[in-house]
């Protein structure tokens, strides 16, 4: 009995030290998700409203219109 006390005690030392050194804690692995909204890139005509640019179109028939008159006048002279 004497003879199987010593090692069964210096197995049972062996074990135990071995089984609490290790790394029982478990890692939680967390994925988050992330919606990202990208800005569209817009051109400069699109950024304006209607109003703007059926004012620029009108503006630019009624510059043409008064170039046309000046240059009726100018022939007069």
């Amino acid at each position: 009995m004497k003879r199987l006390f010593k090692p069964l005690c210096g197995l049972l030392i062996m074990a135990t030290v071995f089984t609490s050194c290790r790394d029982t804690a478990e890692k939680e692995v967390i994925v988050k998700e992330v919606e990202v909204e990208k800005e569209q890139e817009v051109s400069e005509e699109e950024r304006e409203g209607i109003l703007e640019r059926t004012a620029k179109k009108v503006d630019k028939k009624v510059n043409k219109e008064i170039n046309e008159e000046i240059e009726k006048i100018g022939d007069d002279n």
